[in-house]
């Protein structure tokens, strides 16, 4: 198959961020014709793409007036009855992505099924080689946070945590599923060597640096752009390689 198939879809909605951007990068721009108001990326270009509503309520009456052949969504991102509404009348591709190698996949086959594998395959090439350049350190506790009041990390069922330990953050809530609620005394129990306050989708700032210091005064306290952790898609490209330079530098 390639990009002039007629059998590619031609009308693209996307309610899946990193997936929107992904699909601008595969050159594959100038088909999609809806994105959810958080689909943000590529920022030169996105604004021209008509939004739909958010990720968790999309506007199915605005979805059905721009007419799609093909609707991306995501397992977690995305409610299960906007999916199986918007099911019952279009082609709707659900991902679901909880590891590095299933948003590889996803690359893969939002390329084969848009008529770019070829585009597809060079991504993947160039994200892999980016994972074997991760730097020869040794591994560091850490506790990643993706909410505040109440406190909320990852667990090891989610794509931030295989990030974590490709990286070599081994994460302190392993052994739980999902985002888990906790709190501050709870971490500091766990003694982590470094605790990650993400840019997403909790905005933390740096007042919240002395919050968490003064309850867990045995760790480092840093910011991280949450992109780099939980974006997948093409966005693996820019984020790996920061990750890399990130994880030196803390090493």
């Amino acid at each position: 198959m390639n990009s002039s198939n007629t059998l590619a879809p031609s009308r693209i909605i996307s309610l899946v961020p990193s997936l929107t951007e992904l699909l601008f990068d595969l050159g594959l721009g100038y088909r999609v014709v809806g994105r959810t108001r958080f689909c943000v990326h590529p920022e030169e270009k996105i604004g021209d793409v008509p939004m739909i509503g958010g990720t968790k309520n999309p506007r199915i009456d605005k979805i059905r007036e721009l007419r799609p052949d093909l609707v991306i969504a995501n397992k977690e991102e995305n409610r299960p009855e906007d999916v199986e509404e918007l099911e019952k009348d279009y082609n709707v591709m659900v991902t679901e992505i909880s590891t590095i190698e299933e948003a590889m996949f996803a690359i893969h086959d939002i390329g084969w099924m848009c008529g770019v594998q070829e585009q597809a395959k060079e991504l993947i090439h160039n994200i892999q080689q980016l994972m074997e350049d991760v730097p020869d350190v040794e591994p560091i506790s850490a506790a990643y946070f993706i909410w505040r009041d109440p406190w909320m990390s990852v667990g090891r069922d989610t794509y931030i945590h295989a990030v974590m330990d490709h990286w070599k953050l081994e994460n302190v809530y392993a052994e739980e599923v999902r985002y888990p609620k906790t709190s501050l005394q709870e971490l500091s129990a766990k003694k982590p060597r470094l605790i990650l306050l993400s840019s997403e989708p909790y905005p933390f700032k740096e007042r919240h640096i002395q919050e968490v210091s003064d309850a867990c005064p045995g760790s480092g306290v840093v910011l991280v752009n949450g992109e780099w952790f939980s974006w997948y898609g093409s966005r693996m490209r820019h984020a790996f390689r920061h990750l890399n330079i990130f994880r030196h530098a803390i090493s």
